[in-house]
């Protein structure tokens, strides 16, 4: 069966919202967009990190579940799930169901990079004692999950946007159901 909708996954900084957005555009007004955490917010009425320090990572898993149920039920959509949505496998089997699942990865010195360039407020990693370390421990641990869930992998170090969104045309057949919609 043809999925019309895609899930990227992966670690914060791998351009997951961005190539998201662009793919989007690329695959015009058929399509929309959703990114998983903005849905989250909308659920909670507050920010994640505020999730997290006022009530607890449990909860944010709940909402996470809640956001893939909803966004999965959309077609032609492409979603921009947060970094841990592989923790849950449920969260996968749901965006299985009517996704094709594309992991974009980006070396841990890019990551590190973007996210500084990003800057605190929207990588809270940034404050950790030493980020590096912590973006190498924690990419370390979700490897597995990622490539597990994974149907297609992009590694996005150093290229563009467009590249990347062309590997995904390319490697997808998103391009060619266009043709005979």
């Amino acid at each position: 069966m043809f999925k019309d909708s895609i899930a990227l996954i992966g670690f914060m900084a791998t351009g997951k919202s961005v190539v998201g957005r662009a793919l989007k555009d690329h695959l015009g007004e058929n399509y929309t967009f959703i990114e998983t955490d903005l849905l989250i917010v909308k659920m909670a009425g507050k920010s994640i990190p505020k999730i997290f320090s006022e009530d607890d990572e449990a909860l944010f898993r709940e909402y996470e579940l809640e956001a893939c149920k909803q966004a999965a039920q959309q077609k032609k959509t492409i979603i921009s799930c947060g970094g841990g949505v592989v923790l849950n496998k449920e969260n996968i089997e749901i965006l299985k169901q009517t996704c094709q699942i594309i992991l974009l990865t980006a070396s841990p010195e890019e990551i590190y990079r973007r996210a500084i360039e990003d800057g605190k407020e929207n990588r809270p990693i940034i404050d950790k004692e030493d980020p590096y370390k912590e973006i190498e421990k924690v990419l370390l641990y979700r490897k597995p999950y990622y490539y597990s869930a994974a149907e297609i992998i992009i590694d996005t170090t150093h290229k563009s946007i467009e590249r990347v969104v062309n590997e995904i045309l390319t490697r997808t057949k998103l391009l060619q159901n266009l043709e005979y919609d």
